[in-house]
């Protein structure tokens, strides 16, 4: 019988804790099961035989995905892979969620994808000469078709097109992982050169598919240009922005001063507390546990509420959705924005 998880990525924790502070479920439980190592011992008892895989199908469903474990790990444990791992081996036949199923039907075909922003005034189709591609993130482009209209707006050289698939992503995350990766390398193989993202979740996972030097999730990229932003103004004065880590991004692919450099040139930069723990999004996770969720940033929209911004930047639309869902129920006004659409702001 062939054993669910790769055991040299097993192997190398070493159950010194370091993970449990990171880990917001771990917050709210104060659970060991419930954290990165604990879940890893049930891991451990599982790939041995001592406990049947059934047991996992709990932690595997309360598990944010959010990776924070993996910067402060000492071992450089590739938490984020044995949870993928996780629910490939557990998120099978009825214990695989109705929604990620309607979801996997949604993002299946690229004629799908293509009717998500059918209705949407997302960036029209265009051509550029440069070796930039832009990347649709799938429910994105319906839900937020401002993002990829403020990208075309302030980069001419990005090249975008609509017929496109999704990047797999969603079905690595949530149990079809190697199909995640067929995914990734179709799009890889349709969009030549580099792929810009505009969604953190799907630039790690585009990342770690087709390598570090063909994916760019926007901020980083934009960065790099070092051009130079006009500070936008606000009754005479510079508006306050705070910023939400895409916990995928900062976590995965590291980026995460790049953003803050870009928004400190807009205007009053504003450290949000905590902006780098999860935001209780983290893909389907809101779908899946919404009273979970809610838990997990109901602190960080109390904080945000006291810091009294004009704007709130994220770089993923699950975080976008999550943030503007919860700061309009709790009465806050600050604006939830993408990096790219306040960039765009600025220019106007």
């Amino acid at each position: 019988m062939t054993k669910p998880f790769t055991q040299n990525k097993l192997d190398r924790c070493i159950s010194c804790g370091y993970c449990l502070p990171a880990c917001p479920t771990y917050k709210l439980t104060g659970n060991e099961e419930s954290s990165p190592r604990g879940r890893i011992t049930l891991m451990r008892a599982v790939q041995d035989g001592k406990l049947p895989l059934v047991d996992l199908v709990r932690e595997s469903n309360f598990c944010l995905g959010c990776r924070a474990c993996e910067p402060v790990c000492p071992a450089g444990v590739e938490y984020g892979v044995l949870l993928e791992e996780m629910r490939v081996a557990t998120w099978t036949g009825k214990n695989r969620p109705l929604i990620v199923r309607g979801l996997f039907i949604a993002v299946g075909t690229k004629f799908i994808v293509r009717l998500l922003g059918l209705f949407s005034p997302l960036a029209k189709n265009r051509k550029s000469e440069g070796e930039v591609h832009l990347a649709l993130g799938c429910f994105e482009r319906a839900l937020f078709p401002s993002v990829s209209k403020a990208v075309a707006a302030i980069e001419p050289n990005c090249s975008i097109s609509a017929d496109q698939g999704c990047c797999g992503a969603l079905h690595a995350h949530n149990g079809e992982l190697e199909k995640g990766k067929e995914m990734a390398v179709a799009l890889g193989e349709s969009m030549p050169g580099t792929i810009l993202s505009t969604a953190g979740g799907c630039a790690a996972h585009l990342s770690s598919a087709l390598g570090r030097d063909r994916v760019k999730e926007f901020s980083e990229w934009w960065a790099a240009k070092e051009a130079v932003l006009n500070p936008i103004i606000k009754s005479g004065k510079p508006v306050r922005i705070g910023f939400q880590d895409s916990c995928h991004l900062r976590n995965g692919m590291g980026v995460f001063k790049e953003p803050r450099a870009i928004l400190a040139s807009l205007g009053e930069y504003v450290e949000v507390p905590d902006a780098s723990g999860c935001c209780g999004a983290a893909g389907t996770y809101a779908l899946l546990q919404k009273k979970n969720s809610r838990k997990v940033i109901s602190q960080k929209v109390s904080d945000i509420a006291d810091l009294k911004l004009d704007y709130l930047a994220t770089v993923n639309p699950g975080c976008t959705r999550q943030l503007k869902t919860e700061l309009k129920r709790a009465g806050v006004i600050t604006k939830v924005i993408h990096v790219a659409e306040l960039i765009a702001l600025s220019q106007k």
